[in-house]
């Protein structure tokens, strides 16, 4: 086990290591420095990129989970209904299907429907923003289901049965049983939006450059330290917010 986790995050280590590097070559040490964290906040296509990555993914994976969700309840809640198995197979496709097949699905779709009615006008962030939404949605669809499949029924029939509408009861006795789903879901939907390079790549233009887009493309370019430094700055950020989950869920 040691070994395993030493081989997952060495190289981050490293990566975190060499972002104080002094020495314009990425992977290699030239003693203490912090220029580089400088330059990377001068660098304002890949701070622009990074904001706009954030921007996509926390939209796309809001659409996602109220996508997901609707569809996660209706699969766990709704029983045999007609054409039940067609919905469950095309909520689940993404999950299966390679994700250039997905882009490029979506971007036929996407210019079918600028030539037939105008919109989306180009492809762009929004474009994205949709693609991502509907990957995530397929993650969402199938946590809710899970979370709601283990739920006793009884619970919200028994708030039916003391007088709560079917309104209320879902408010007040489903909703926060499937939140935590829903909070997992979001987090995946973030995830995966961020991580994606492969839809983002069919799907984006000339303004909706993502920041694993950027990153690729600088890899043609040749890699400066600022990889580093961002490497560093986004392991530090998710090392600060799960100390942070970790304190807010401690036991009391």
């Amino acid at each position: 086990m040691l070994a395993g986790f030493a081989f997952l995050w060495l190289p981050i280590g490293l990566l975190v290591a060499y972002a104080f590097s002094a020495d314009r070559i990425p992977f290699q040490w030239g003693g203490f420095s912090l220029r580089w964290f400088a330059a990377l906040a001068a660098n304002e296509r890949l701070v622009e990129a990074a904001l706009r990555s954030l921007r996509i993914a926390a939209g796309a994976a809001t659409l996602a989970v109220a996508l997901g969700g609707v569809a996660g309840w209706a699969l766990a809640r709704f029983g045999p209904f007609r054409g039940r198995a067609a919905f469950g197979a095309l909520i689940g496709a993404p999950l299966v299907l390679p994700e250039v097949v997905t882009g490029l699905s979506l971007l036929l779709l996407f210019v079918a429907l600028e030539g037939l009615t105008g919109w989306p006008a180009g492809r762009g962030a929004t474009t994205v923003l949709l693609a991502h939404a509907t990957l995530g949605a397929a993650f969402v669809a199938v946590v809710v289901q899970a979370r709601l499949a283990e739920t006793d029924r009884s619970l919200e029939e028994a708030a039916m049965d003391l007088g709560a509408t079917p309104l209320a009861a879902f408010r007040t006795i489903t909703l926060p049983l499937v939140a935590p789903a829903l909070a997992a879901g979001w987090l995946l939907a973030f995830t995966l939006s961020l991580d994606d390079v492969v839809i983002a790549s069919f799907v984006s233009g000339p303004a909706g450059t993502t920041l694993p887009m950027e990153l690729f493309s600088m890899l043609r370019r040749g890699l400066t330290p600022e990889v580093n430094a961002l490497g560093a700055v986004v392991v530090l950020g998710v090392g600060a917010v799960l100390a942070v989950v970790a304190l807010l869920l401690r036991p009391r």
